[in-house]
């Protein structure tokens, strides 16, 4: 019959190792923010990237309220987009919420569009949706992004 001990040894060293395990699959998501700047004399920029599993793009642009927003997002059928507004003073990136966008299709992929309410930095988030992220799709995309 082990002693205690040894029971104890093999139950500390199983949640250890659990605890380890847990932590590197939190620990691989990646958000990697870009600043978009727009060529001078133009409206607009394409950025093209690719995320894995839980991984994002997150894009920054800057805009003045009562401009219009379009977005536009081809290549992989799982890449989605969410436009978050400027962070107001004292409230987190994770407290703000997205806005609200239309979402229409054309030929090349999905066209997102929002009237932005403030001046700031806004956010577009490319991301996929749980199922893909679960499997570790790899999504190739191309996102047009247009301030007027």
């Amino acid at each position: 019959m082990p002693s205690l001990f040894l029971c104890f040894a093999r139950t500390a060293v199983f949640a250890l190792s659990l605890g380890l395990a847990a932590g590197a699959v939190c620990a691989a998501d990646q958000v990697t923010t870009v600043p978009v700047t727009f060529a001078k004399g133009t409206t607009g920029a394409t950025v093209k990237g690719a995320i894995k599993g839980y991984d994002s793009m997150e894009y920054l642009v800057a805009a003045r309220a009562g401009q219009s927003l379009r977005a536009s997002l081809s290549g992989s059928s799982n890449a989605n987009l969410n436009v978050y507004p400027p962070r107001a003073a004292g409230v987190s990136a994770e407290a703000r919420e997205a806005l609200a966008v239309e979402t229409s299709s054309d030929k090349s992929g999905a066209v997102y569009s929002a009237r932005l309410p403030a001046d700031g930095e806004y956010r577009i988030q490319v991301y996929q949706p749980r199922a893909a992220a679960r499997r570790g799709t790899l999504s190739k995309f191309s996102l047009r992004i247009d301030i007027r």
